[in-house]
C-alpha cells in the first residue's frame, strides 16, 4: 500500500482550529475563506480515513481521533520547521563559504588582492584556499573538492567550465652576469630549447606552457627542477641556469636588477589565466562573486597600466 503524505498546510489549519475553537477564526488567521477551510479539512479527513472535527453552530471541537492526530500534527510541523531551518542554514553556509584552489603564480601574485576585495564587499565570506599546481587544481575541481579553481594552463580537462580572468606572459630570465645579457641580438627559440633550464615541476602551468613550445629531439634536459617560483628565482640568481617564468613572478627582480629579461625573437609565451568549475554546476554565490571581482580587478589594472 502506497502511503500518501498529508498536506502540511491542512495539518496547520487543524491545529489552529483546535487552538481557536472556531473554524471561522482559523480560516481568517490562515487568510482563506471559511468555505475553503472546511473543504481542506474535509479532504484531510478523507485522506486519513478518520473524523477529526465535530462542527456545530457554536464552534468546532476535535473528535477523540482528532485529539490524537493533533498531537502528531504538532510534532510533524515542528519537524518540518526544523527541516526548513536546517536547509536555510546550509544554503547560507554554502553561499558564504568558498573552497578555492589556485596555481602557485596566481596564489602568490593575484589571489590575495582578489580576496581583499571579496572580504571588503562580503565580510561574511569564509574562504578555504589550497595552493597547488594547475594540474592538481583541475583534479580537485573535477572531483568536487573545491568550488572554483584558478589555473595558468591554457588547456582545460573535460568536465570543467573555464572563464578567462586575464592574460599573462612568460619571460626568459637570467642572472645579471649571464653571457646572454651581453647579446646584441635577441635569442632564438632553438637556442633556448637547446639550453638546460631551471624549470618548474611537471603539472605546473608554467612548465606546461614551456613544454608546448620547446619540443623536438634537440631539447635539452632540465638543469634543475623545482616546485615553486621562489626556488626557481633563487637558482637563476645564483647562476645555475636561465629560466622561463611568469612576468608576474619576476616584476620586482627585473625592476631591481636582480634578474634580466632576455628577448626571444620567435617565441610567444602569452597565456590566459582561467577560473574553472565543474560543468553543469552553479558555483556558490560568494565563489561567483570572487570570479567577478577577479575579472574586474585585472581589467582595472590593465586600464591603468
Amino acid at each position: 500500500m502506497t502511503r500518501r503524505w498529508p498536506d502540511l498546510e491542512s495539518l496547520a489549519l487543524l491545529i489552529t482550529v483546535a487552538d481557536q475553537g472556531s473554524l471561522g477564526k482559523a480560516a481568517t488567521l490562515h487568510g482563506i475563506t471559511q468555505a475553503s477551510a472546511s473543504r481542506r479539512l474535509d479532504t484531510l479527513e478523507r485522506e486519513l480515513g478518520l473524523p477529526l472535527l465535530h462542527r456545530t453552530t457554536t464552534g468546532s471541537r476535535l473528535t477523540p481521533q482528532g485529539h490524537l492526530v493533533l498531537d502528531w500534527a504538532r510534532a510533524t510541523l515542528a519537524a518540518a520547521d526544523d527541516l526548513l531551518t536546517g536547509v536555510q542554514t546550509l544554503r547560507r553556509h554554502r553561499d558564504t563559504r568558498i573552497r578555492v584552489a589556485a596555481s602557485m603564480t596566481i596564489a602568490e601574485y593575484l589571489l590575495p588582492g582578489w580576496l581583499v576585495a571579496l572580504r571588503r564587499d562580503h565580510p561574511d565570506a569564509e574562504v578555504d584556499v589550497q595552493v597547488v599546481n594547475s594540474e592538481v587544481v583541475c583534479r580537485l575541481t573535477q572531483h568536487g573538492d573545491i568550488d572554483v579553481g584558478f589555473i595558468e594552463s591554457p588547456s582545460v580537462p573535460p568536465g570543467l567550465t573555464a572563464h578567462t580572468i586575464t592574460s599573462d606572459r612568460l619571460v626568459v630570465v637570467v642572472a645579471p652576469r649571464h653571457p646572454w645579457t651581453r647579446r646584441r641580438t635577441p635569442l632564438h627559440l632553438a637556442d633556448l630549447a637547446a639550453t638546460p633550464l631551471v624549470v618548474r615541476e611537471p603539472g605546473s602551468g608554467t612548465r606546461h606552457a614551456l613544454d608546448r613550445v620547446a619540443t623536438g629531439p634537440d631539447v635539452a634536459p632540465p638543469a634543475l627542477e623545482l616546485a615553486s617560483n621562489a626556488a626557481v628565482k633563487v637558482a637563476v640568481q645564483s647562476g645555475v641556469a636561465p629560466a622561463v617564468l611568469s612576468v608576474l613572478a619576476v616584476t620586482a627582480e627585473l625592476r631591481e636588477g636582480r634578474l634580466v629579461e632576455i628577448p626571444v625573437t620567435d617565441l610567444d609565451l602569452r597565456r590566459p589565466l582561467l577560473a574553472v568549475w565543474r560543468d553543469r554546476s552553479r558555483p556558490p554565490r560568494a565563489a561567483a562573486e570572487l570570479v567577478r571581482l577577479a575579472r574586474a580587478a585585472t581589467t582595472a589594472h590593465r586600464g591603468s597600466g
